[in-house]
């Protein structure tokens, strides 16, 4: 009966616990290691099944992303268009609202730029059209979040889910104006918009036809920051988010803030979206998001929704993806190789995290001694 009561009250092995607090520097650390572990692996994957000098293919990866000045631009464009998409989801979620329907939102915010750039070219010039596009793009998706809001609010519906569906309604509307605007007739697609003209697109600024992207998502950025960070709203977002019943005895209107939050959420997206059409692709499709949306939750998730952090991580997975696309075509291989490279880079990264958020405690040499 001892022996059993002995067994019984051992700890456990492993005890995992919630830290209260990881500094700055350690958790760099964390993240660091884990990205060198990432690193390790990938080579001995890449050797084993293709024979290939590690040192190689990271370096492949590098020209693929920075070699040309070219590939440094889009680079830095691909970078922001992620980075203005994760800002648009950072209200949403610090509100636990899981907004994942960023795809529908970039669509329809690019429908709109797009409509404007088919239908007002000969009537107003680029900047106040440029202006007119950002702020159409802007209705569009602050619209496309206002459903999913105003349902959470009114109904309390699952938002997940509800979002998740608004992407498909906005894939088939774009795909109904792509048909509607194709050109040439019969190439189901829209193809460059006013190329002649450049009505719409985005102006060379030193030189450079990506320097407005930059500006543009970098005034996002902060201004974003300043309102989670420092105005009312953000604080009820805070709130919000904490615990509903906290924020409805601190008098907060959780329906108000509820649908405000995701109006704003959809809106940037929906910015995002005009970005990619005047800034970038001058056109419109169904790929037009490019899945960036769901990318972008696991920029903001990583960040913890703070917009600075957004910087550094929006760019390394641009990286990642250009990258691999580098190796696939430099050394022939299939994409799922390059995938896969990205892939396990991307599981090291989000695995730094839970060490991050979490504390490891093993069961001590002494105590198990004296149990024995």
């Amino acid at each position: 009966m001892k022996t059993i009561q002995k067994k019984e009250s051992r700890e456990p092995l492993l005890r995992i616990s919630k830290r209260d607090y990881m500094p700055t520097w350690q958790a760099l650390g964390v993240r660091l290691i884990g990205l060198v572990i990432a690193l390790v692996i990938c080579a001995i994957i890449i050797y084993a099944i293709v024979k290939l000098n590690p040192l190689k293919v990271y370096g492949a990866m590098f020209v693929g992303a920075f070699g040309t000045s070219k590939r440094m631009w889009v680079t830095i464009r691909d970078t922001m268009m992620l980075l203005c998409i994760a800002v648009g989801l950072a209200p949403a979620f610090k509100m636990k609202f899981w907004n994942i329907g960023a795809e529908g939102q970039v669509l329809m915010g690019g429908v709109v730029a797009a409509g404007c750039m088919i239908y007002l070219d000969t009537y107003v010039p680029t900047i106040p059209l440029i202006v007119i596009m950002f702020i159409g793009g802007a209705i569009a998706g602050g619209l496309w979040g206002w459903a999913p809001g105003f349902f959470k609010a009114k109904w309390n519906t699952n938002e997940t889910l509800f979002t998740l569906m608004m992407n498909y309604i906005a894939i088939q509307l774009t795909s109904y104006f792509v048909a509607l605007w194709e050109n040439p007739f019969g190439s189901n697609s829209v193809g460059v918009i006013n190329p002649n003209t450049r009505i719409g697109w985005f102006p060379h600024i030193f030189g450079q036809m990506y320097t407005l992207n930059v500006i543009i998502v970098a005034i996002l950025v902060v201004a974003m920051y300043i309102y989670l960070n420092y105005s009312k709203h953000g604080f009820e977002i805070a709130v919000v988010g904490d615990s509903e019943n906290t924020a409805r005895y601190a008098a907060i209107d959780v329906k108000k803030v509820i649908v405000r939050t995701m109006v704003l959420s959809g809106a940037v997206c929906g910015i995002a979206g005009a970005l990619a059409v005047a800034g970038a692709s001058h056109t419109i499709s169904t790929s037009t998001a490019g899945g960036q949306g769901f990318t972008a939750i696991i920029v903001a998730w990583l960040a913890k929704f703070n917009t600075f952090a957004m910087v550094p991580i929006s760019a390394l997975l641009v990286f990642l993806s250009k990258g691999s696309m580098e190796i696939a075509s430099r050394y022939n291989l299939s994409d799922y190789v390059s995938s896969m490279i990205t892939g396990i880079i991307l599981f090291f990264i989000l695995g730094s995290e839970f060490f991050i958020r979490f504390n490891l405690k093993f069961r001590s040499k002494k105590k198990e001694a004296s149990e024995s």
